[in-house]
């Protein structure tokens, strides 16, 4: 598989990532530091983004059902050289269905993500998955 992506800045201003039909803003300056997502948040983004596809992907594929997928992330940043020393997630998952194994389904997250796998060549990855039961 291939991928292609353009983003774009305007100097003293903001930047903009194109997606297929997307924008997505994020922050280049100090202006919108609080408002805009960074680079970093960015990257982390693209990580959870990963687990929540995945989880999409093998519910069908273990024959899960659930409502809602979060998932919350850290991480540490070193500064010599500036670079992600520790990521830490938490996915919780809003599902009543008995044939949720969640071990399996870490187990698969692990293998098979590809941001999973790129980002856990440079940095240690730990991560919890807990469910919530529907009410």
């Amino acid at each position: 598989m291939k991928y292609f992506i353009k983003a774009s800045s305007i100097s003293n201003q903001d930047a903009v990532i194109h997606i297929k039909q997307s924008n997505i803003d994020f922050g280049t300056t100090s202006n919108t530091t609080e408002t805009l997502p960074n680079p970093a948040e960015l990257f982390l983004g693209s990580f959870a983004s990963c687990i929540l596809k995945n989880v999409e992907r093998f519910s069908s594929m273990m024959k899960f059902t659930y409502t809602q997928a979060t998932i919350k992330v850290n991480a540490t940043r070193l500064e010599n050289p500036p670079r992600m020393e520790n990521i830490i997630y938490n996915l919780t998952i809003h599902s009543n269905d008995k044939k949720l194994n969640i071990d399996l389904l870490k187990k698969n997250i692990e293998k098979f993500g590809t941001i999973y796998n790129t980002v856990k060549l440079s940095c240690a990855i730990s991560g919890t998955i807990s469910t919530i039961e529907n009410v």
